[in-house]
């Protein structure tokens, strides 16, 4: 099976990301140790099987620096929270995996909408379906189906937020087209 040829352009961002990684594994940033990162990059780029890392070619910066603050306080009282769960609730806490599915089909916003629900204490992503761009996530303190609506209008505000910052343009004037949630959902 031949592999279809991807240009130097669009496998750039992932070389770099590569020697910069290597860079960080070694320790190490001096111009030798990198120029060896950049050909061990080239090597696994071109023997191994990754799919490009397709950028939309914006990047809002306000709206990223205001995504961080307010997913910084998420952190912060998702940590109380589980604390208060561990420690009064305990064993009598339920749980529940719960199927969200995302407007974006792009790699980059599945993967980086996962991420950001995984490190948000309480809640992580067990399994990705690209071919329907549905997470399936593990969450705390789930009791009935709105418990369930939160978690999925959540996620899908989170999935927002990164469209906002770093999505096609179709992406966007798609989320721009869709009716308004609440004000509870333009937190991110």
């Amino acid at each position: 099976m031949s592999r279809k040829p991807i240009s130097f352009r669009t496998e750039l961002p992932l070389l770099v990301w590569l020697v910069i990684v290597w860079g960080a594994l070694w320790r190490d940033f001096s111009p030798g140790n990198l120029l060896f990162g950049a050909l061990i990059a080239v090597l696994v780029a071109k023997f191994f099987y990754l799919p490009p890392v397709e950028l939309s070619g914006r990047f809002n910066v306000l709206r990223a620096i205001s995504f961080a603050m307010v997913f910084l306080g998420k952190v912060a009282a998702a940590s109380f929270l589980v604390l208060y769960l561990a420690v009064v609730k305990g064993p009598k806490v339920r749980s529940a995996v719960v199927a969200v599915p995302l407007r974006s089909h792009s790699d980059l916003i599945v993967t980086a909408t996962g991420h950001v629900i995984s490190l948000i204490p309480g809640s992580l992503v067990v399994e990705v379906d690209r071919s329907t761009s549905t997470l399936y996530l593990h969450a705390l303190n789930i009791y009935e189906e709105a418990g369930i609506a939160k978690i999925r209008q959540e996620v899908q505000n989170i999935e927002a937020a990164l469209i906002r910052i770093m999505g096609t343009r179709e992406e966007l004037d798609a989320l721009q087209d869709e009716p308004t949630p609440g004000l509870e959902g333009a937190a991110l």
